[in-house]
Protein backbone atom coordinates (compact mmCIF):
# COMPACT_ATOMS: atom_id res chain seq x y z
CA UNK A 1 0.00 0.00 0.00
CA UNK A 2 1.18 3.71 -0.80
CA UNK A 3 3.86 5.18 -2.47
CA UNK A 4 7.24 6.87 -1.74
CA UNK A 5 6.83 9.20 -4.55
CA UNK A 6 2.97 10.18 -3.55
CA UNK A 7 1.48 12.72 -0.96
CA UNK A 8 2.34 12.94 2.10
CA UNK A 9 -0.92 11.10 3.66
CA UNK A 10 0.37 8.12 1.58
CA UNK A 11 3.67 7.27 2.54
CA UNK A 12 5.36 5.52 3.40
CA UNK A 13 4.92 2.53 0.41
CA UNK A 14 4.51 -0.98 2.90
CA UNK A 15 3.37 -4.24 2.98
CA UNK A 16 0.09 -5.13 3.76
CA UNK A 17 -1.13 -9.03 4.11
CA UNK A 18 -5.36 -9.52 4.74
CA UNK A 19 -7.79 -11.89 4.39
CA UNK A 20 -9.87 -13.00 1.69
CA UNK A 21 -13.02 -10.59 0.43
CA UNK A 22 -15.63 -9.93 -2.24
CA UNK A 23 -16.03 -6.59 -3.68
CA UNK A 24 -19.03 -5.04 -6.12
CA UNK A 25 -17.58 -4.84 -9.62
CA UNK A 26 -18.61 -1.74 -9.87
CA UNK A 27 -20.37 1.40 -7.73
CA UNK A 28 -23.64 1.03 -6.67
CA UNK A 29 -26.04 2.47 -8.64
CA UNK A 30 -29.56 4.55 -8.53
CA UNK A 31 -31.22 1.53 -9.56
CA UNK A 32 -29.99 -0.39 -6.76
CA UNK A 33 -30.30 2.26 -4.14
CA UNK A 34 -33.78 3.08 -5.50
CA UNK A 35 -34.92 -0.86 -4.72
CA UNK A 36 -33.00 -0.37 -1.58
CA UNK A 37 -35.42 2.69 -0.75
CA UNK A 38 -38.49 0.45 -1.92
CA UNK A 39 -37.29 -2.25 0.78
CA UNK A 40 -36.56 -0.45 3.64
CA UNK A 41 -37.63 3.10 3.68
CA UNK A 42 -34.50 4.50 4.75
CA UNK A 43 -34.84 7.91 2.36
CA UNK A 44 -31.20 9.48 2.02
CA UNK A 45 -30.63 13.01 2.75
CA UNK A 46 -29.59 13.79 -0.71
CA UNK A 47 -33.29 12.41 -2.20
CA UNK A 48 -35.18 14.00 0.56
CA UNK A 49 -36.67 16.42 -2.20
CA UNK A 50 -37.57 13.80 -4.35
CA UNK A 51 -35.66 10.83 -6.39
CA UNK A 52 -33.02 12.49 -8.81
CA UNK A 53 -33.92 11.90 -12.82
CA UNK A 54 -30.57 9.72 -13.36
CA UNK A 55 -29.89 6.65 -15.48
CA UNK A 56 -30.66 4.12 -13.21
CA UNK A 57 -26.73 2.68 -14.44
CA UNK A 58 -25.61 5.90 -13.05
CA UNK A 59 -23.32 5.76 -9.52
CA UNK A 60 -25.61 7.09 -6.76
CA UNK A 61 -23.78 10.08 -5.57
CA UNK A 62 -24.34 12.20 -2.36
CA UNK A 63 -25.24 9.57 -0.20
CA UNK A 64 -23.46 9.92 3.12
CA UNK A 65 -21.29 7.70 5.06
CA UNK A 66 -23.59 6.05 7.35
CA UNK A 67 -25.95 6.12 4.58
CA UNK A 68 -23.82 3.92 2.34
CA UNK A 69 -23.12 1.87 5.46
CA UNK A 70 -26.08 1.51 5.84
CA UNK A 71 -27.03 0.16 2.44
CA UNK A 72 -24.21 -2.55 2.86
CA UNK A 73 -25.53 -3.72 6.07
CA UNK A 74 -29.22 -4.44 4.85
CA UNK A 75 -27.73 -7.00 2.22
CA UNK A 76 -25.34 -8.17 4.70
CA UNK A 77 -22.36 -6.43 3.25
CA UNK A 78 -20.03 -4.10 4.65
CA UNK A 79 -17.97 -0.90 3.22
CA UNK A 80 -14.76 -2.29 2.38
CA UNK A 81 -11.85 -1.00 4.18
CA UNK A 82 -9.07 1.25 2.90
CA UNK A 83 -6.56 -1.32 2.30
CA UNK A 84 -9.09 -4.20 0.71
CA UNK A 85 -10.27 -1.25 -2.01
CA UNK A 86 -6.80 -0.40 -2.82
CA UNK A 87 -6.07 -4.21 -3.31
CA UNK A 88 -8.53 -4.32 -5.48
CA UNK A 89 -7.81 -1.48 -7.57
CA UNK A 90 -3.81 -2.63 -7.33
CA UNK A 91 -3.16 -5.59 -7.15
CA UNK A 92 0.04 -7.12 -6.51
CA UNK A 93 2.45 -4.62 -8.63
CA UNK A 94 2.24 -1.54 -7.22
CA UNK A 95 1.22 0.18 -10.00
CA UNK A 96 -0.25 3.71 -10.21
CA UNK A 97 -3.66 3.29 -11.95
CA UNK A 98 -5.25 0.14 -12.05
CA UNK A 99 -4.92 -0.74 -15.59
CA UNK A 100 -1.01 0.23 -15.34
CA UNK A 101 1.77 2.43 -14.18
CA UNK A 102 1.12 4.48 -16.64
CA UNK A 103 -1.40 7.62 -16.80
CA UNK A 104 -4.26 7.11 -19.65
CA UNK A 105 -7.26 9.74 -19.74
CA UNK A 106 -9.30 7.50 -22.39
CA UNK A 107 -9.54 4.70 -19.55
CA UNK A 108 -11.34 6.96 -16.85
CA UNK A 109 -13.90 9.53 -16.22
CA UNK A 110 -11.64 12.25 -14.47
CA UNK A 111 -11.09 16.13 -15.00
CA UNK A 112 -8.51 15.72 -18.20
CA UNK A 113 -11.97 13.92 -19.88
CA UNK A 114 -13.93 17.30 -19.00
CA UNK A 115 -16.82 15.29 -18.86
CA UNK A 116 -18.03 17.21 -16.03
CA UNK A 117 -20.76 14.81 -14.46
CA UNK A 118 -21.02 11.40 -13.63
CA UNK A 119 -20.93 8.73 -16.58
CA UNK A 120 -22.89 5.29 -16.35
CA UNK A 121 -20.82 2.42 -14.18
CA UNK A 122 -18.66 0.37 -16.23
CA UNK A 123 -18.37 2.82 -19.29
CA UNK A 124 -14.24 2.33 -19.50
CA UNK A 125 -13.81 -1.21 -18.96
CA UNK A 126 -10.58 -0.97 -20.64
CA UNK A 127 -9.58 0.51 -17.59
CA UNK A 128 -10.17 -2.31 -14.87
CA UNK A 129 -8.39 -3.51 -12.09
CA UNK A 130 -6.05 -6.74 -12.35
CA UNK A 131 -9.14 -8.71 -11.02
CA UNK A 132 -12.03 -6.77 -13.10
CA UNK A 133 -13.05 -4.23 -10.97
CA UNK A 134 -14.55 -1.40 -12.63
CA UNK A 135 -13.94 2.51 -12.10
CA UNK A 136 -11.60 2.43 -9.73
CA UNK A 137 -9.68 5.74 -10.85
CA UNK A 138 -12.56 8.62 -11.51
CA UNK A 139 -16.75 8.61 -12.17
CA UNK A 140 -17.63 9.20 -8.15
CA UNK A 141 -15.58 8.79 -4.99
CA UNK A 142 -15.67 6.05 -2.97
CA UNK A 143 -16.22 5.47 0.82
CA UNK A 144 -14.63 3.16 2.75
CA UNK A 145 -14.98 1.82 6.13
CA UNK A 146 -12.04 3.52 7.87
CA UNK A 147 -11.97 6.52 9.81
CA UNK A 148 -8.91 9.00 7.61
CA UNK A 149 -5.63 9.87 9.62
CA UNK A 150 -2.78 11.28 7.34
CA UNK A 151 -0.09 9.57 9.53
CA UNK A 152 -1.76 6.27 9.66
CA UNK A 153 0.71 4.15 7.28
CA UNK A 154 3.47 5.04 9.99
CA UNK A 155 1.83 2.47 12.78
CA UNK A 156 -0.61 0.77 10.17
CA UNK A 157 -0.14 -2.94 11.31
CA UNK A 158 0.88 -5.57 8.88
CA UNK A 159 -2.55 -7.84 9.05
CA UNK A 160 -6.11 -6.04 8.14
CA UNK A 161 -5.67 -2.93 9.06
CA UNK A 162 -8.77 -0.91 9.60
CA UNK A 163 -8.03 2.72 9.95
CA UNK A 164 -7.29 4.43 12.44
CA UNK A 165 -8.87 4.48 16.00
CA UNK A 166 -9.14 8.68 15.88
CA UNK A 167 -12.66 9.06 15.34
CA UNK A 168 -11.76 11.42 12.53
CA UNK A 169 -13.77 12.08 9.18
CA UNK A 170 -14.14 9.01 7.06
CA UNK A 171 -12.07 8.03 3.84
CA UNK A 172 -12.64 8.39 0.71
CA UNK A 173 -10.75 6.73 -2.36
CA UNK A 174 -10.38 6.70 -6.12
CA UNK A 175 -10.69 9.98 -7.32
CA UNK A 176 -14.17 11.54 -8.98
CA UNK A 177 -14.83 13.23 -12.49
CA UNK A 178 -13.60 15.95 -11.07
CA UNK A 179 -9.89 15.12 -9.86
CA UNK A 180 -7.10 15.37 -12.03
CA UNK A 181 -4.61 12.29 -12.72
CA UNK A 182 -2.68 12.54 -9.17
CA UNK A 183 -6.15 12.26 -7.42
CA UNK A 184 -7.18 9.44 -9.62
CA UNK A 185 -4.62 6.85 -8.72
CA UNK A 186 -4.45 3.89 -6.59
CA UNK A 187 -2.73 4.82 -3.89
CA UNK A 188 -3.92 8.76 -3.37
CA UNK A 189 -6.08 9.04 -0.02
CA UNK A 190 -8.53 12.08 0.93
CA UNK A 191 -11.49 12.41 3.15
CA UNK A 192 -14.74 13.88 4.05
CA UNK A 193 -16.82 14.60 7.18
CA UNK A 194 -19.90 13.31 5.55
CA UNK A 195 -22.10 16.02 6.90
CA UNK A 196 -24.08 17.37 3.36
CA UNK A 197 -24.22 15.59 0.68
CA UNK A 198 -21.48 15.53 -1.98
CA UNK A 199 -22.78 14.82 -5.76
CA UNK A 200 -19.17 13.42 -6.61
CA UNK A 201 -19.05 10.57 -3.82
CA UNK A 202 -20.41 6.76 -3.88
CA UNK A 203 -19.41 3.78 -2.86
CA UNK A 204 -19.56 0.25 -3.19
CA UNK A 205 -19.82 -2.92 -1.07
CA UNK A 206 -17.57 -5.71 -0.26
CA UNK A 207 -17.86 -8.89 2.19
CA UNK A 208 -15.12 -10.98 3.94
CA UNK A 209 -14.88 -14.27 2.88
CA UNK A 210 -14.15 -17.42 4.90
CA UNK A 211 -11.10 -18.97 4.54
CA UNK A 212 -11.49 -23.03 3.61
Amino acid sequence: MGSDTGPTSARPLHTVFIGSFEIAVTETTVGQFRHYVAESGEIPAVWSGGIPPLSPQSPVTGILWKEAEDFCHWYGLRLPTEAEWEKAARGNDQRAYPWGETWDPSLANTAEGAVNTVLDVGSFPGGASPYGILDMSGNVQEWVADYFDPAYYWESPQRDPVGSHLILDHGLRGGSWSSPASQSTTFFRNSSHSVTPNNRVGFRCAKSVEEQ
